[in-house]
């Protein structure tokens, strides 16, 4: 997130998550790079942009940090040689899309800082609403920055904590009472791992173990991955601490009650990946849900629901098994777009659309279509894809979303724009669906959201207006084109 940025966020209507983070320490010595890795390409659907890996020996010299970071995928960033490079047994890695924030390698994390007390590997997933007046605070001190990020005001103040307190954990803990917003970090200390996450939960954060190694991680399916096993969810508002000594050390200083938590619903509706379950629930389970509970509320006759790939796909499952209209494929995704197509212009969404989907003609052809899809944020993607599928001969096209309908910007890191820029505050459904071309659109209704996640406290700010905080009186997430 940056606070002080300039850069001009392309127009998209794609909806994106800011960052995953994965960190692992091996107490039996072994390198963890290479599970790095591995654990960074289960989080690419969650930042395309940059990524790196950050590794330090435990039994070397203390503070002695090797890292390396790129632009673009972790494939193309990373080679064998790179992660042969690499040696030590306690590290932390990222992936970064950034919803505001220059899109360039000083922006990459994992963020490395050497200071008076040793040095400090950070990964940071969120958005922090006072970052402008924390930075400040560090300015006005001497504090010289070298990213346009927040992830590096949140660094400097665990350093600066790190000063008056006699541990690095609890300098994680003081630093994360001054943060507002969304975050969840990953924190290496020369002999620590350390994982800390907002007390509202915005985001996902949880705790595996492989052998005698631990990670800390953004989601499930990276612990899948390596071969490692779910040991708990980091619970909003705490500060994990794992060493050889100790395990896991739990710090709840600065939790919140439970019934004012707010998880971010998009985890569930479209960040996340199918297969991951955090906080309990099943990412999928609640797709299927979302679905189901569109085919009991906007009903319409047809021939076969489809899923635009890849979260439209389970919520479309969920409609043709409520609904009991045949469940079938519509669109083939290229999977291989790499970074050329991270933020393409509005001048060519049309082609990037069709460069990452096209529609197979013979399963949609003189048939009735139910197109899911996880959300509209300005209707651009929607009406070439409905488009699309009448070019291919559908006969009618029936556009149903598993998601209310956006009426307010995120400020906790996923890249709603501002209000202007939403197709629904300026319109209504009847003329969205005029304007996408459909024959029929239908929304996720507002009280549905809790019966995705069996009752969980959420957040539905972008729906509603009423966040769990008070948001910031300025957009933090840098100038947008209008």
């Amino acid at each position: 997130m940056n606070t002080e940025n300039t850069n001009k966020v392309e127009l998209s209507d794609d909806l994106h998550e800011e960052c995953g983070v994965f960190g692992m320490y091996d107490f039996d010595r072994h390198d963890v790079a290479s599970s790095i890795y591995y654990g960074l390409f289960a989080l690419q659907h969650r930042g395309q942009e940059s990524c790196g890996i950050a590794v330090s020996d435990t039994y070397g010299p203390k503070g002695k940090v090797t890292s390396y970071k790129g632009m673009g995928l972790a494939n193309e960033v990373f080679t064998s040689d790179h992660l042969e490079k690499l040696k030590g047994d306690i590290g932390v890695g990222h992936v970064r899309y950034s919803t505001a924030g220059a899109s360039t390698i000083e922006n990459a994390q994992p963020l490395v800082l050497n200071y008076v007390k040793g040095t400090l590997a950070l990964a940071h997933n969120g958005n922090l609403i006072n970052a402008k007046e924390l930075r400040h605070d560090l300015e006005y001190t001497g504090a010289i920055f070298q990213t346009t990020i927040d992830s590096e005001v949140i660094a400097y103040h665990i350093a600066r904590e790190r000063l008056n307190v006699g541990t690095v954990e609890e300098a994680v803990q003081r630093a994360a009472a001054k943060m507002k917003g969304a975050y969840s970090l990953v924190v290496m200390s020369p002999r620590k791992l350390i994982g800390a996450r907002d007390p509202f939960g915005f985001k996902p954060l949880c705790i595996g173990k492989r052998d005698n190694s631990y990670i800390i991680t953004s989601e499930t399916c990276a612990l899948d991955t390596i071969g490692a096993e779910f040991v708990r969810d980091v619970e909003p508002g705490e500060v994990v601490t794992i060493t050889p000594e100790g395990g896991i050390q739990s710090d709840k200083t600065n939790a919140i009650p439970k019934e004012q938590e707010a998880r971010c619903i998009f985890e569930y509706i479209y960040f996340a990946r199918p297969d991951s379950r955090f906080d309990g629930i099943s990412v999928y389970a609640s797709r299927i849900k979302a679905g189901g509970f569109l085919a009991q509320d906007s009903p319409v006759e047809a021939d076969l629901v489809v899923g635009v790939p890849e979260s439209g796909n389970p919520a479309a499952q969920g409609y043709a098994m409520a609904s009991g209209i045949p469940y079938g494929t519509a669109f083939i995704k290229n999977g291989y777009v790499g970074r050329t197509f991270i933020k393409p212009k509005q001048s060519s969404r049309e082609s990037s659309v069709r460069v990452k989907l096209n529609v197979l003609r013979e399963s949609v052809k003189g048939k009735r279509i139910i197109m899911i899809d996880d959300s509209i944020v300005r209707g651009t993607t929607s009406g070439r894809i409905v488009s699309m599928l009448r070019e291919a001969g559908a006969k009618e096209v029936h556009v149903r979303i598993s998601s209310p309908p956006f009426l307010w910007p995120c400020y906790f890191g996923t890249d709603i724009p501002a209000r202007e820029q939403l197709i629904a505050y300026n319109k209504t459904i009847e003329q969205i669906r005029e304007e996408i071309g459909a024959d029929s659109l239908g929304y996720l209704k507002l009280e549905r959201l809790e019966e995705l996640v069996d009752g969980l406290p959420i957040c539905k700010g972008c729906f509603t207006g009423n966040y769990p905080m008070e948001p910031p009186k300025e957009d933090i997430r840098g100038e947008y084109e209008k």
